[in-house]
């Protein structure tokens, strides 16, 4: 290679790597596997290493992928969070034993597993836990204490207090949780996290921690950064301290006094992927002794005492035997692939999903095709490419009608899915029926889940419709059912025919309409017969609403099942009234109101309430019709668009100020 086609590939290996660092490190959306990043920074590295004239001290070689965010306080690291050089065989392995050896004597090594995860630090001071913070660009990180606080592993306060310590950790996100995470996500028709690393990422770095705390994370604590009180002098040591203060250590982390030995680890861990119950993508090879790590060193990025070892993704070929489609909550019809089974990182796999039309024709899938498959961060399973079609196979044709209700299946313009028409399709039932009665809906209590699917079962309910028609006598027969029961129930359904429109709008699970855009929608056409004949331009010139939302309730309302359904609420004695008038002489009457940041008393639902009794409106969004931004701490990018477009920005006690 010459040296213009060397300059002409570094500067786009460089480009290309910087970008996937940002999808990775900041965004938590990959779009290219590990094995492939992988493979393009150490094509970077050679070249680099061929050409030094060509070397930059910014180049991707050199620096952390990763940084510093600005929804989190930033957090100086005292002690730089370095990343590790990467090996990919045993002879690079050999290569790394070469460099430690031509530097210091003897030196033994530990093994540890390497974790698929988030890296983070976690500083205690008297044993308290004091403060948490990400990795960033591994000089400066963020602030993430409170969502680290949710972690139960954790430790909070340390079984000995020592004056200080800082430590470092991985937070992982186990197979378990991460199943369950992505089945909520798909029932919601919600896109789902690629692998259990990134879902870990995104979760940690939740602006509200309740959300971090519902995602079941966990931790490993793997290294002592600092530490005043107490002196260590090797890994093994700083190990045992670990354990004694109480955090969660690698499950192995063996020494050896050779290459050789550190190998057969490495071979050791590596057939444990898909057993242990977490991610993890190699093994880390460390030396042991403290000094000796000194007198390495470390480069501008990686210690020179520590290497990782990656292993490749496993792949396999197998026959598609068949593709079923399934049909969710909102008629979203998702097919599914059907193997001959194989086993992949430790499990059997037979079946994996094939997420659209588009994804099956790009990839010209079809029925008896030879396809390559691999599990997605050790986990989820997915077709990678067909190897071969299968003798006198033809292109798959999705369906054009809902498989188990006969009706017709469209896709919209905005979406890659296809979607079955009827709203009263059996197949989407049992979760229509669930957010029909749920707390935000129509607020029939004592109707849960289970109570539902008893009903369904007995064939007492196919549609909300039917909660109506239920009769005391029927309710009291059910297992678990007394007639008390029976008579609480026909009571909280009776309560329910008097909900406000807002909510039965909300009930019917219109797809991108959320309890606030349903109270926008009521609040400006008052009546269900309005909303109905309301045009698509009139329904996009509500405060708040776009393109999509508008759409989205224009269609709904051109089905004849909705309209069906309505008549038949109707006729069961359901009044959808208007929301109560606003008061006239209410302070807020014809105000319009945008909340951002955290505010120092109020939460912002008990503020937007307020502004709402007295007949203010609350909207998301900030445009020129907003007339205030009730604004909070670490209030964002509707800030800045308030005070670009000259919108009074006002404080919670200006906001208490005007009340008075």
């Amino acid at each position: 290679m010459d040296f213009v086609t060397a300059k002409v590939e570094i500067e786009k290996l460089r480009r290309e790597i910087r970008y996937h660092n940002d999808k990775y490190y900041n965004n938590d959306a990959p779009e290219i596997d590990d094995y492939t990043y992988d493979m393009m920074l150490k094509r970077l590295e050679e070249l680099e290493l061929a050409y030094p004239e060509l070397d930059a001290p910014d180049s991707p070689t050199k620096t952390v992928g990763g940084n510093a965010g600005e929804k989190f306080a930033p957090v100086v690291h005292a002690v730089p969070m370095e990343s590790l050089h990467d090996a990919f065989s045993d002879d690079e392995m050999r290569a790394f034993d070469k460099r430690v050896r031509s530097v210091v004597s003897n030196p033994r090594y530990v093994v540890e597993p390497k974790f698929d995860g988030l890296s983070v630090s976690a500083e205690y001071v008297n044993g308290f836990f004091v403060r948490g913070s990400t990795r960033g660009d591994g000089v400066t990180g963020e602030d993430i204490t409170e969502n680290l606080k949710t972690i139960k592993s954790l430790p909070k306060r340390l079984k000995k207090p020592l004056p200080y310590i800082e430590v470092r950790g991985e937070v992982y996100m186990s197979e378990s949780s991460f199943e369950k995470l992505c089945k909520r996500q798909e029932e919601n028709e919600e896109k789902t996290f690629k692998n259990p690393r990134n879902a870990a990422a995104g979760s940690l770095r939740q602006k509200n921690a309740s959300i971090t705390k519902e995602r079941d994370l966990d931790i490993f604590i793997f290294n002592i950064q600092q530490v005043e009180g107490v002196e260590i002098n090797s890994h093994t040591e700083s190990m045992r301290l670990l354990k004694e203060l109480g955090f969660p250590i690698p499950p192995f982390c063996n020494s050896y006094e050779d290459i050789d030995g550190a190998l057969e680890e490495i071979a050791r861990i590596g057939d444990m992927r898909g057993k242990l119950g977490y991610g993890i993508d190699g093994a880390v090879v460390k030396v042991n002794d403290f000094e000796q790590r000194k007198t390495l060193g470390s480069t501008a990025k990686y210690p020179k005492w520590a290497e990782a070892y990656k292993y490749p993704p496993e792949e396999k070929e197998t026959v598609l035997l068949d593709i079923e489609i399934n049909v969710g909550r909102t008629g979203a019809l998702t097919p599914t692939g059907v193997f001959e089974p194989v086993q992949l990182a430790g499990t059997e796999v037979s079946r994996a999903v094939l997420h659209n039309a588009d994804f099956i024709a790009e990839k010209d899938i079809r029925i008896g095709d030879t396809v390559l498959i691999r599990k997605a961060g050790e986990i989820i399973p997915e077709v990678l490419c067909v190897k071969k079609h299968g003798e006198n196979s033809v292109p798959y044709v999705f369906p054009d009608k809902c498989p188990c209700c006969g009706s017709p299946a469209v896709r919209y313009d905005d979406e890659a899915v296809i979607r079955c028409t009827n709203t009263e399709c059996p197949a989407q039932i049992m979760r229509n029926l669930i957010h029909f009665v749920s707390k935000d809906a129509m607020n029939i209590d004592g109707m849960g889940e289970a109570v539902l699917e008893a009903f369904v079962n007995k064939g007492l309910i196919e549609t909300p419709v039917d909660i109506y028609r239920l009769k005391s006598e029927d309710i009291a027969k059910l297992e678990r059912m007394g007639e008390k029961s029976a008579d609480n129930l026909i009571k909280s359904i009776e309560k329910s025919k008097d909900n406000e429109l807002y909510r039965v709008i909300f009930a019917l699970g219109i797809r991108h309409i959320g309890v606030k855009a349903a109270k926008l929608l009521c609040e400006h056409f008052l009546s269900i017969e309005s909303i109905i004949n309301a045009s698509f331009e009139e329904i996009k010139s509500i405060d708040g609403f776009g393109d999509i939302m508008a759409q989205s309730v224009y269609d709904y309302f051109r089905l004849d099942g909705t309209h069906h359904l309505i008549n038949n609420l109707r006729d069961c004695g359901v009044k959808m009234a208007p929301l109560e008038s606003r008061a006239k002489d209410g302070i807020f009457t014809g105000k319009t109101f945008v909340l951002t940041g955290t505010l120092p008393t109020y939460k912002r639902n008990d503020a937007a309430a307020i502004i709402e009794s007295m007949g203010g409106k609350v909207s998301s969004s900030v445009s020129k019709k907003t007339d205030y931004v009730l604004a909070g701490e670490d209030a964002g990018s509707k800030l800045t668009k308030a005070v670009s477009l000259g919108v009074a920005v006002i404080s919670e006690d200006e906001f208490n100020a005007m009340m008075k």
